[in-house]
């Protein structure tokens, strides 16, 4: 059994404050390799990435998002967008409204431990107003916006892990 690999992925937390010092692209393009590995059903990869650096685009991003500005802050934002259709073309309905969602949420997972073993603070932000993020990031028809995800060192101290439900709680054995 791997335990760093375990306390990395208990260790981790959102982070909302940010150094503004700049992420080299390499450890961005880490951060991608890291979130492409991710599973898909049939291997359909219904995902696109956008990377922002700009801080007009960032800024937006925030607007887009109820105002979070821990957004803009962020030296980098990167933005998961699905893809429904090409889950649809294998899976159906069923590929459009679960499969597509489940394989890039399984994209933004990656994502966020990735940048937590290279040292990086990150946040899943879903709550956001999908029409104004498409906008901002010129998003095409047929591909959804569904994590922004900004990155950047920690400013501040590492929060402390936040209550969880007791296993007790969320655990039925065989079935219901």
């Amino acid at each position: 059994m791997n335990e760093d690999f375990l306390n990395v992925i208990e260790s981790r937390r959102s982070i909302r404050k940010f150094h503004p010092d700049e992420i080299p692209d390499k450890h961005i393009q880490r951060l991608i390799e890291s979130g492409i590995s991710a599973p898909s059903a049939g291997n359909r990869q219904p995902w696109r990435i956008v990377v922002t650096k700009d801080s007009k685009i960032k800024e937006k991003l925030k607007r887009g998002a109820f105002g979070q500005r821990f957004i803009s802050e962020a030296p980098v934002v990167i933005s998961v967008c699905m893809v429904p259709e090409e889950s649809a073309e294998r899976y159906g309905d069923r590929g459009r409204t679960l499969y597509a969602f489940q394989d890039t949420a399984a994209l933004t997972q990656n994502i966020l431990l990735a940048a937590h073993t290279m040292g990086y603070g990150s946040c899943w932000v879903g709550a956001f107003d999908d029409a104004m993020v498409a906008e901002a990031l010129n998003v095409p028809e047929g591909i959804r916006p569904i994590a922004i995800i900004p990155i950047g060192k920690i400013a501040g101290e590492y929060p402390q892990l936040r209550p969880r439900r007791p296993i007790s709680e969320i655990v039925v054995q065989n079935s219901f």
